[in-house]
């Protein structure tokens, strides 16, 4: 039998050689991105002017500077390090069973969601405050799940998805205000409204692909609102649409006075958190429905004609699959789930203006969705909790003031915040937060694609 040999002097000389040399190339990368924090720091927040009764006084926080410089300095050089070690193949072992299991626990994990969902208006801790945050959280979720079948299933980029959130949202207004429509009318037809403006965009960027994609798709989305906003006689221009009706429970009006409402139906005291429970119920049963369609496209021709368009347009093409119902039927079905997500808004807030739909909106969407994973149903709900429930849950964050002194506003900081967690969680997960996915169709068995191995890692 041949004998193992171990490694000799040499070789282990050569690897700490090897080991040392890695540590000092990833101090070396720690150090310049440090450098760099600094010089954007210098202008921009070493220095502060204070309103003082004998006028304007220059303060320095160089302190903070440091700290942000030593943060920078730290975390780029953890980042290194672990990425190299996540790359060794002991770690590529190590790590592929617990990716197996977290993947087999998804589903477990999203009936753990929706029945967490389903019982929130009747826990404890649930107030007012609660349940508003709750009813924005799922609205974004919504949205992110209608542009998830744009840009997470037909790979296309588009920036003005809020364009269809402003159509729906508008279309109900005005069909409730000039027409008497209920909102059990003006709902469908908000959403085949907006369906009909994504036809209207799709076909003009049959031939656009990514960046062209992206750049039409954001002036589509800058042309509504600049429309909103110009035709005061119809849109009511910067001032909005006010009044907007409000849905009711089969009929019974959440007033506190008058015949028919809802706490005398059923004889209740009245409470103002009726109606915030009714449609938070209202917005959770039109999320589940956006969820539901698409999972079943995604499994019928068509997502999987979605799913190839999104791989290789040109293998698509040669597959005789007609790229321009696809894309069209993308454009379309995103649309008009935005514009659903559109008309609940106007009911929930009961005014609207042009400036709820700006290219802000277009971005949070959108970042939802490539943090979540594109084509990840539960990784954009998730996403969703965490961005919108983040950046709630940043605007009074007092243990922050520890680190950064009594003076510290977080309301002021909250997005800089924000956007260091999405760079951190966007270079710990290139792919988004759930990167794997389950074929949508199998032979025998369902195994889950490593995102690794799909085309740019959208698969």
């Amino acid at each position: 039998m041949a004998e193992i040999s171990e490694p000799g002097p040499a070789q282990t000389v050569e690897t700490s050689s090897a080991t040392r040399n890695r540590l000092v190339g990833h101090l070396r990368i720690a150090v310049t991105a440090a450098f760099v924090v600094l010089l954007l720091c210098i202008p921009l927040i070493a220095f502060r002017t204070t309103d003082t009764p004998g006028g304007l006084v220059l303060e320095t926080r160089w302190d903070l500077v440091a700290t942000l410089v030593i943060v920078a300095l730290v975390l780029q050089f953890v980042l290194r390090i672990t990425k190299d070690t996540t790359n060794s193949s002991t770690a590529t072992s190590v790590l592929k069973p617990v990716g197996q299991a977290v993947s087999s626990a998804i589903p477990y994990f999203g009936a753990a969601m929706v029945a967490f969902a389903i019982m929130l208006p009747f826990m404890p801790f649930s107030d007012r405050y609660i349940m508003d945050l709750a009813v924005l959280v799922l609205t974004y979720v919504m949205l992110a799940w209608g542009l998830n079948i744009v840009v997470g299933l037909a790979g296309l980029l588009d920036l003005g998805y809020v364009a269809f959130y402003a159509v729906g949202a508008y279309s109900y207004a005005l069909l409730a205000q000039y027409f008497g429509f209920s909102f059990w009318i003006c709902l469908p037809l908000a959403g085949i409204l907006a369906a009909f403006w994504g036809i209207l965009l799709g076909f003009p960027v049959l031939r656009l692909r990514g960046d062209y994609l992206a750049i039409v798709t954001l002036a589509f989305g800058e042309i509504i609102r600049i429309v909103l906003l110009n035709w005061y006689e119809f849109t009511g221009g910067p001032d909005g649409l006010s009044s907007i009706p409000r849905p009711s429970f089969f009929g019974l009006e959440f007033k506190r006075f008058g015949d028919g409402t809802f706490h005398q139906f059923f004889n209740l005291e009245f409470s103002p958190l009726h109606r915030i429970i009714f449609l938070y119920y209202l917005i959770l049963i039109l999320a589940l429905i956006t969820n539901w369609v698409t999972i079943r496209l995604r499994r019928l021709p068509l997502g999987r004609a979605w799913e190839a368009l999104r791989e290789d347009e040109i293998a698509c093409k040669s597959l005789g699959i007609n790229i321009v119902t696809t894309k069209l039927t993308a454009f379309a079905i995103g649309a008009m789930f935005g514009g659903f997500a559109g008309s609940f808004f106007a009911t929930k807030q009961g005014f609207i203006s042009p400036e709820s739909f700006t290219f802000l909106e277009s971005a949070i969407i959108l970042a939802i969705v490539v943090l979540g994973g594109m084509g990840s149903q539960i990784g954009v709900a998730i996403a969703a909790v965490a961005l919108i429930g983040g950046l709630e849950y940043l605007r009074d964050v007092a243990f922050l003031k520890v680190v950064f002194g009594d003076s510290f506003d977080p309301k002021q900081w909250r997005m800089v915040f924000f956007g260091a967690l999405m760079v951190l969680v966007m270079v710990w997960r290139p792919r988004g937060l759930i990167g794997t996915r389950t074929p949508s169709v199998a032979l025998k068995s369902r195994k889950t694609i490593g995102s690794d191995l799909v085309q740019e890692g959208k698969g």
